[in-house]
């Protein structure tokens, strides 16, 4: 789902990178209204669960790999302004430290996946989420939130001369719709253990998940070290499409300082919004 370097136009680039930083401001300032100090332990815990996860990629055909892309089980729990900045804490970590993802083209990636996806991806349960639809409404929000970012990825390949057959245009919605469709499977499968362990986990964010977040940052840890050991190398949706090897050739212990990194980025920035709202 990350766009490398190379491959956007300069203009198409440049204006997702200027128009990121208005964009930033504002879900900065969204996080820090509806975010209270209670929850930050949750804030870098979920983080680093998504940074984890992403790191293992699984075969959804024809030589093609997806991953949990998690922007909207972060919009779930963490409300979607608070979602927008942990995913682009991560995106901004994968790129700059681990070149997962292009440095010129991290604002088109954080547009894509933390602000269009988020979005996307907590509508269906803003609208339908309290009432009898509600693990439908989890389910096609993750796999919208893919799907949206997928599109405007390819689009932004396709504004920037990128040559995309029709026929490989076509395998590619397809194989971002088995991802989309997993994605949504993934994420609903997670609210439900979350919600196992700890009733109205989702619904009622702000009471007391200790136990569910001792299990979420387990989770994180085992992924990080044991999960990775079993990720597919074949390249992503995009990558097959550009024709890019994987760039995101984690190990045990680069995965480990990857998920401490982003903890460490989410929980400060918490603690930093909370204190000053307070002040």
């Amino acid at each position: 789902m990350h766009i490398p370097d190379g491959f956007l136009a300069t203009p198409v680039w440049a204006t997702l990178d200027a128009a990121a930083i208005p964009a930033a401001g504002v879900i900065v300032r969204r996080a820090q209204r509806e975010f209270d100090e209670s929850r930050v332990p949750l804030l870098g815990v979920m983080g680093a669960f998504v940074f984890a996860a992403q790191m293992i990629n699984f075969p959804v055909g024809i030589g093609t790999t997806g991953h949990l892309v998690g922007g909207a089980l972060l919009a779930f729990t963490l409300g979607p302004g608070a979602a927008s900045v942990v995913m682009a804490a991560i995106l901004a970590i994968q790129a700059l430290v681990f070149q997962d993802g292009g440095v010129l083209a991290l604002g088109p990636n954080i547009i894509n996946m933390a602000v269009v996806g988020v979005l996307a991806g907590y509508l269906p349960f803003h609208l339908w989420g309290a009432g009898r639809w509600r693990k439908w409404a989890i389910f096609a929000g993750a796999t919208l939130s893919v799907l949206v970012s997928a599109v405007l990825a390819l689009a932004e390949l396709l504004i920037s001369g990128v040559h995309i057959s029709a026929s490989m245009l076509g395998v590619s919605l397809a194989l971002f719709l088995v991802s989309a469709l997993l994605e949504g499977a993934i994420t609903l499968t997670v609210i439900q253990a979350l919600e196992a362990i700890q009733p109205n986990f989702v619904r009622r964010p702000a009471e007391g998940r200790s136990f569910a977040l001792g299990a979420v940052g387990l989770t994180a840890v085992l992924l990080a070290t044991v999960g990775v050991l079993f990720a597919s190398t074949a390249p992503d949706g995009i990558e097959r499409i550009i024709q890019s090897s994987p760039e995101n050739g984690y190990k045990t212990g680069a995965g480990l300082a990857g998920v401490a990194l982003v903890w460490a980025a989410c929980f400060i920035f918490g603690r930093v919004i909370t204190r000053r709202r307070s002040a």
